[in-house]
């Protein structure tokens, strides 16, 4: 009780600094956040009631003043619309239908590696397959939508190839 004295002015500074600190908080449009009523009411912003709000301002932009936009600085003129040489097109699209002839080639072969499981809809007996007739039917129509997959992969490549052998419309 001998220092009663000093704890009166520090619960008196503890009540003060923790009422600033539970200052009425305003959301204005553009997800700007003040503290001053006058300001908020100038700028229609609404007040924030709930939850603590704790904003961390971010660093700025180096070379940013205010709050003046940001420019961002357009693509490199080389490559902002400007036509490529005829040559180098030609190039372009004899490596896109390389590409597409290899992946022609491989879903083919991938095909017809589907074609032989398959059987004609009789594949062999796989190990459990002789005891769980279950999982022969299941292996048989996921064979089945494999290679319907594969021919719609197939045309699908086919039809770019004819679009890349036409050139440009």
């Amino acid at each position: 009780m001998k220092y009663a004295f000093l704890m009166i002015p520090l619960a008196a500074a503890f009540v003060v600094g923790n009422s600033h600190a539970q200052a009425r908080i305003y959301r204005c449009p553009g997800n700007s956040y003040i503290n001053n009523a006058a300001e908020a009411q100038q700028k229609n912003c609404k007040l924030v009631e709930g939850g603590n709000v704790t904003v961390v301002e971010g660093t700025r932009v180096q070379g940013a003043s205010g709050n003046a936009p940001i420019k961002v600085a357009a693509a490199a003129p080389s490559s902002a619309g400007q036509r490529v040489d005829a040559s180098e097109q030609r190039s372009r699209d004899s490596d896109a239908r390389q590409i597409l002839e290899a992946e022609l080639k491989k879903a083919e072969a991938r095909q017809a590696e589907l074609q032989k499981e398959y059987n004609n809809g009789e594949p062999e007996l796989l190990g459990p397959e002789h005891r769980n007739r279950q999982k022969y039917t299941d292996r048989v129509a996921e064979l089945k939508t494999s290679i319907a997959r594969n021919e719609s992969d197939i045309a699908g490549i086919r039809r770019e190839l004819t679009r890349a052998s036409q050139g440009p419309r």
